[in-house]
């Protein structure tokens, strides 16, 4: 039985106020379109290939998408049957919606570059940035919560990110003495849209 959501009444307001009626139902429908389950190749740990091999042989079907050769769309199975993957426990790829995966991809990261990630918890794209890098990028994480920067710490284990330096601060009063080439602010609740992925 398909979820349904309903939005609460004084949001739909809310959007309406700063947005106008038709961007706010444009919104609403986003939110009630269901989100497929992808994964990026962590290419720190394995190949594309490999992975494409791994999917074959355990007949799940996936897509590939346009902008993005790591990235897959799974057709015939659940986030939870992935995440009980070896794959998946190994690190070797990471569960990430696909508007999560465009801020790394826009950055650009380059390889020996000093780069910011000013709101890195839980580490899908700091992480994304080491791979993109090769771990050859000096990423500087910042996550205030403590239980946040616990979870973009493992992350960053799990998916051998050994180039990720983390700071628990917030990123936006660190201290003059630091410098950065790139600087990545993907805040929170900033990837609400619903958007075709090719």
């Amino acid at each position: 039985m398909e979820e349904i959501i309903n939005i609460p009444k004084f949001l739909e307001e809310m959007l309406n106020k700063q947005y106008g009626e038709k961007l706010t139902k444009e919104i609403i429908e986003g939110y009630k379109v269901k989100r497929p389950v992808t994964f990026r190749v962590n290419t720190l740990k394995t190949s594309i290939t490999e992975i494409e091999n791994k999917l074959k042989e355990k007949q799940i079907e996936f897509e590939n998408v346009s902008w993005s050769k790591e990235t897959f769309i799974i057709k015939n199975s659940t986030a939870k049957e992935i995440e009980n993957m070896q794959m998946y426990i190994n690190g070797e790829i990471y569960l990430q919606s696909l508007s999560s995966m465009l801020p790394p991809i826009i950055l650009k990261p380059q390889e020996n570059k000093d780069i910011l990630d000013m709101a890195a918890a839980p580490g899908g794209k700091t992480t994304q940035i080491a791979a993109l890098t090769q771990n050859k990028a000096h990423i500087t994480a910042c996550e205030m919560n403590n239980i946040r920067m616990q979870r973009l710490k493992y992350n960053i284990e799990k998916q051998g990110a050994t180039s990720v330096y983390i700071m628990q601060t917030d990123s936006r009063r660190i201290d003059d003495f630091f410098s950065f080439d790139q600087i990545l602010l993907d805040a929170p609740c900033s990837r609400k849209w619903n958007f075709k992925y090719q």
